[in-house]
């Protein structure tokens, strides 16, 4: 990780903007159904509980939509979350382009790091957040090294701009399947809880003995036949749909709206 020090009276304004990561998927949300929760907003009510004890409150929003490539990251939604007069911004985007085949990744880190400079003009932090390793997942193990040298990247410009990193690469407990939703793609409730504790620390706060990179409990055996059944059933309802989709130029976030577009307590 990489920390920062929060500040006497905590954050007043958290703003977090990206992908369907930060979006929450597929973390439900128990008081508003048919949408999700995720780390961000798990983040968001940590640091809010931080501020009413020195004194203060937080407001939050989130702007994140699934599907979102890094130029509407750092273009539509930075622009509406700077208007928002934000001291602290999360910024997680350049997944989905990874994925593409032509994707370019010093031009997407240029991208990245133009945004965080026009963030901390503001006298904002930032909150950036490495991948996790991809070298047992479907699919996405096949562009790795896309995601290491973008991981590499998103280091050297925290350096340079003084922002908190949470280190998804490095956290073992990320590794693991209990920690990810049965698309195989979006992690579930226990791995955006895991993120946020990290996100947390990485602002320089603790949480009692909560660990976010404790072993998980061990996974129940599989038969090989279960497993077979199991990858069938994914590809059927997960793999040929996101397939389809990159191939007809449509992504899961259209028509969406975000799902947090205003500054209000996070709790």
């Amino acid at each position: 990780m990489q920390f920062l020090t929060p500040p006497e009276q905590g954050r007043r304004r958290y703003v977090a903007i990206g992908d369907s990561f930060t979006e929450g998927m597929n973390d439900p949300d128990p008081e508003r159904p048919g949408e999700f929760r995720g780390w961000a907003d798990r983040l968001a009510a940590m640091l809010h509980e931080s501020a009413v004890a020195r004194g203060g409150s937080l407001e939050y929003a989130n702007l994140a939509i699934r599907g979102r490539k890094l130029d509407d990251v750092v273009g539509r939604q930075l622009d509406a979350a700077l208007a928002l007069q934000p001291d602290l911004v999360s910024i997680v985007g350049g997944g989905n382009d990874i994925l593409r085949p032509r994707a370019d990744i010093g031009a997407l880190a240029a991208q990245l790091e133009d945004a965080v400079a026009r963030i901390r003009a503001t006298g904002a932090d930032v909150l950036l957040v490495t991948s996790t390793d991809p070298k047992d997942a479907p699919v996405i193990r096949a562009v790795r090294g896309r995601h290491a040298t973008y991981t590499a990247c998103i280091w050297s410009i925290a350096r340079r701009h003084g922002c908190a990193v949470v280190d998804q690469w490095g956290m073992n407990a990320l590794k693991d399947w209990g920690c990810w939703s049965e698309d195989r793609l979006h992690m579930n409730a226990e791995g955006h809880r895991r993120v946020a504790l990290a996100a947390y620390a990485a602002l320089g706060h603790t949480d009692g003995d909560a660990d976010p990179d404790a072993p998980m409990p061990p996974a129940p055996m599989l038969s090989r036949a279960e497993r077979l059944r199991g990858d069938r059933e994914w590809t059927r309802t997960h793999l040929r749909p996101w397939i389809g989709r990159r191939l007809t130029g449509r992504s899961s976030g259209d028509g969406l709206n975000p799902k947090r577009p205003t500054l209000t307590p996070p709790i």
